[in-house]
Formats: structure tokens, C-alpha cells, sequence
């Protein structure tokens, strides 16, 4: 996480409403000498829990068959590169703004039987926002597909210790700065990631 402090004043409850919007992210576990294990996953928010499912034979969901362990969830936002001539003042650097949450806690594997109850906790939420569309659900699949679907994922819990966030979003500069850069930033339309981005940068300013 960014150190500045400016960068991160969003709350916790903020900072678990932004990481449930995106809904995937990197999960990380320690491996001790090794490089951390890692995994890409949808995820959904439940109280101080976080639930998702896993293939079986990813390493993540193998390090955790022996039991829980401590855990951290890396959750990007959009982000972009900033030119200094954006600024409209002399002296600056290139930068980068972003939106990261990071989530702390210890991740353990639920019984097999919650599989299908996660499953479906999962793809419910997610196919809500596609609304019209009617809601997908796993009774559209056989019998046989579905179990064997299942057979092949495991149902996982992380229950959140700690939650952080950095919202870098050139608030160290002044407004009419920060709106030249994002005015900028607009204009190049370098990457799928800038609409929201420079709506931040233009909001960021609303409550310091």
C-alpha cells in the first residue's frame, strides 16, 4: 500500500464496498522459501467473510487441505498513467494513479457440502447484474454435468481481519492541477481503465 496517508482516508466499510463492486481479485498465501502462492478469483462478500470457489488442483486450494492459513486479497481498481505536462505547472514527475484494496485474514476450505450453496451464492449475485437478462442457475444443468462440475472446484471461506486501501488519485495537487491531469488523461485515452479513473481524480477534491 501507498504510504502517504493522503492516499488512503477511505473507511473500511468504503474500501469492502469498492472490493465487492469489483468482485475479483489476487489471493495470496505464504509458501514459506518459496514464491507466494497465488489465485485469481471472483469473490463475494458476506459480513466479514469473503467466499469463493477454486478448481481442486489449483495450489491454493491444495495448501489449504491441511488447514486454514493467512491470506491476502489484492483487489485493482482502474488506473493510469499520469504525464507531467497534464499538470499545467512546471517541476513534475510521471506518475501512476490507481484505486488497490487489500484484505487480510485466514483462508480455510468449507465442507463439501456448501459447495453448490456457494456456487450458487456466486453466480446469483453476479448474473443480478446483467438485469433484464432472467438469472442463470445451476438447474439449467443435467444432473451429471453439474456434479461433475462441482467435483472438479472446492468451496472456500476468508474470514477478513484487516482492510486497507489506496486511492492515489492526485489529491497532493492542487484542483485545478488535478483536474488538468485528469483532463489530460481524458484526452490521451490511454487504456479501458480511464473513464472511471478520471471521474475519481474530478470527484477526489469534493471532500478534502
Amino acid at each position: 500500500m501507498h504510504p502517504n496517508p493522503i492516499y488512503r482516508t477511505a473507511t473500511r466499510a468504503e474500501n469492502l464496498s469498492f472490493a465487492s463492486d469489483v468482485g475479483f481479485g489476487l489471493f495470496c498465501l505464504s509458501a514459506g522459501a518459496l514464491a507466494p502462492l497465488v489465485a485469481q478469483a471472483p469473490f463475494l462478500i458476506e459480513g466479514d467473510s469473503l467466499i469463493l470457489h477454486l478448481v481442486r488442483s489449483n495450489p491454493v486450494a491444495r495448501a489449504l487441505r491441511t488447514g486454514g492459513m493467512p491470506a491476502r486479497l489484492v483487489v485493482m481498481g482502474p488506473h493510469g498513467y499520469v504525464s507531467p505536462d497534464w499538470y499545467g505547472v512546471e517541476d513534475q514527475v510521471p506518475t501512476w494513479n490507481y484505486v488497490s484494496v487489500e484484505v487480510t485474514g485466514v483462508m480455510e476450505m468449507l465442507p463439501e457440502a456448501e459447495m453448490r450453496p456457494v456456487l450458487n451464492r456466486l453466480s446469483e449475485t453476479f448474473e443480478a447484474r446483467l438485469a433484464p437478462k432472467p438469472v442463470w442457475r445451476t438447474e439449467k444443468m443435467s444432473d451429471e454435468a453439474l456434479e461433475r462440475m462441482m467435483r472438479a472446484i472446492v468451496p472456500l471461506r476468508m474470514q477478513v481481519e484487516t482492510v486497507e486501501g489506496t486511492w492515489k488519485l492526485s489529491q497532493n495537487k492542487p484542483d485545478a492541477v488535478r483536474h488538468g491531469a485528469a483532463t489530460g488523461m481524458q484526452q490521451a485515452g490511454f487504456g479501458s481503465d480511464l473513464p472511471p479513473l478520471v471521474a475519481m481524480m474530478r470527484r477526489a477534491g469534493e471532500t478534502e
